[in-house]
């Protein structure tokens, strides 16, 4: 048997779960729904606020600066109040969405392409390529992540690309050590000999055949990192190395409301309440997915579909 036929061959219908089956489940947990829900919203807001709020965000009113929330005086776009400079914080929040997520999803990629490719090095590699990594990765993980931000940012200078190399870095470590712990054990199934008889070189079987099985675990992790990342963003804009003006996220504007916390405090609220129930909402999917994705513990999601509390026989 090729090693492609049995890396394939556990690929059956019995074993691979319908998307359906899945959107079902979470259906049935009334706290995942509601998380994939808010983060489809903020996706959508990432996706389609600039066009649809662009130009309310550098617009100023002085007839509205610092108005409360909850009035429609202004208008509807000025139901979660106003800055300082009267501009509209519902649209601000829709807009900054995008540099928010934006940045956040850039970063986790760069880290799991990074950290991945390293790792496969590392987890493969018997000589010393993989012990000069793995010191590598010492080196970084040996200081603070938010430490080591602060550092770069100040002497490269705050900007997007900056932030996201940033960012990238300082999660490298955590998906190289994973990798590389999926490909030690990986390495020595009988597949991956198969295809050493055969004559495949290294390159082959380590992006063909060894590659795809560790894929999935990245991905996973990378889900949940992702809601770190947010915060690591948002605290580097708090503290103003983060993103510049006039480009703004969530964090920033947290920033902007600070010395008013005291007379408007709506200002730093609403993007801090989107933080919150972003970062919220990705640990409370994360968390079931992990349930889902473990054997051993999935028959709990299992056994909530079933109203009588007696899991539903697979189709």
């Amino acid at each position: 048997m090729s090693a492609t036929a049995m890396t394939t061959s556990a690929d059956t219908p019995e074993t691979k779960v319908s998307r359906f089956q899945i959107l079902r489940l979470i259906s049935r947990d009334w706290l995942a729904l509601a998380a994939v829900i808010f983060l489809l919203l903020v996706v959508a807001c990432a996706v389609f606020g600039p066009w649809l709020m662009g130009d309310l965000i550098d617009k100023p009113n002085f007839r509205a600066r610092n108005m409360a929330p909850f009035s429609l005086s202004q208008g509807w776009t000025y139901v979660l109040g106003a800055d300082t400079l009267g501009r509209s914080l519902l649209a601000r929040l829709v807009v900054g969405a995008q540099d928010t997520i934006g940045i956040a999803f850039f970063a986790v990629f760069c880290s799991v392409v990074i950290g991945g490719m390293l790792g496969l090095i590392a987890g493969y590699s018997r000589g010393a390529a993989g012990t000069m990594i793995m010191r590598g990765a010492d080196i970084v993980m040996s200081f603070p992540s938010l430490l080591l931000a602060l550092i770069v940012l100040f002497s490269l200078g705050p900007s997007v690309t900056n932030l996201i190399l940033v960012l990238a870095i300082t999660r490298v470590p955590i998906y190289l050590r994973t990798t590389r712990a999926e490909v030690l054990e990986v390495r020595e199934r009988m597949f991956v000999s198969a295809a050493v008889a055969l004559g495949a070189n290294h390159t082959r079987i380590l992006f063909r055949h060894i590659a795809p099985i560790v894929l999935p675990t990245l991905v996973t992790i990378g889900a949940i990192d992702f809601a770190t990342v947010v915060l690591a963003e948002s605290s580097l804009s708090f503290l103003g190395l983060g993103i510049q003006a006039p480009e703004f996220t969530w964090g920033a504007m947290v920033a902007t409301g600070r010395g008013y916390l005291s007379t408007a405090w709506w200002i730093a609220f609403w993007p801090g309440l989107a933080i919150l129930l972003t970062t919220l909402s990705l640990n409370i999917l994360s968390s079931w997915w992990r349930t889902y994705a473990d054997p051993q513990q999935r028959w709990r999601i299992e056994l909530a579909r079933s109203k009588k509390g007696i899991p539903e026989k697979r189709k």
